[in-house]
């Protein structure tokens, strides 16, 4: 998996390509606590990730919990794919997808 993030100002994005599964989401997670730091608005473009398992979607959990504190999260460029694993596990009503 690729991440890719950008600051601008106090407004972190994050565009994620490939799979986020049990090998990849420690690596986000990661990646995510050492960036969220200065940030008040977390943006994750989800256009090329092609695959999310349960490991992921406890990584995004875990940002949109400590996110909502400062200022939010919202989730972008959802695929169908992916849109549809939120929606099975009911992540679509938790984030805030545009």
């Amino acid at each position: 998996m690729t991440i890719n993030k950008e600051l601008n100002g106090d407004a972190l994005t994050v565009c994620l390509e490939g799979r986020l599964d049990t090998v990849t989401a420690p690596e986000l997670e990661a990646s995510l606590k050492e960036s969220m730091e200065g940030a008040k608005t977390l943006t994750l473009d989800l256009e090329k990730l092609e695959y999310m398992s349960s490991a992921g979607l406890r990584v995004l959990l875990s940002a949109q919990k400590q996110m909502s504190k400062k200022g939010g999260m919202t989730v972008t460029n959802v695929n169908e794919t992916i849109m549809e694993i939120f929606e099975v596990t009911g992540f679509s009503d938790i984030l805030n997808i545009e």
